[in-house]
Order: structure tokens, then C-alpha cells, then sequence
């Protein structure tokens, strides 16, 4: 019964800090393009990779 005691307001605590975090990257616009990063995978790029040989 004693460890409800501190793992209840743990959980709480961990759970507002969660939430926190979503509203502040909705804020920041953290979800604005879905699409772009999923997308920009499949753009070609005409020009090689360099190599480096500094090994």
C-alpha cells in the first residue's frame, strides 16, 4: 500500500510531462508536414555520393 503512495503521483507527474510535451510540439509545429519527410525519401538525386578514403 505504501508504494501506491509514490508510484501513483510518479505516474501522474510522468503523464503531464507527457502531455506537456505534445502541446508544446503542436506549438512548434512539430506536425505541420506529414507528408514531406515520407516523401522526400523517394526524390533522386542526379548527383553521386562522395567518398571519402581518410581511413
Amino acid at each position: 500500500m505504501s508504494g501506491l503512495v509514490i508510484l501513483v503521483p510518479v505516474a501522474l507527474g510522468l503523464g503531464l510531462v507527457g502531455l506537456a510535451a505534445f502541446f508544446w510540439s503542436l506549438r512548434h509545429k512539430q506536425f505541420d508536414d506529414m507528408d514531406g519527410a515520407a516523401l522526400r525519401i523517394l526524390i533522386d538525386e542526379d548527383r553521386p555520393l562522395e567518398r571519402r578514403d581518410d581511413a
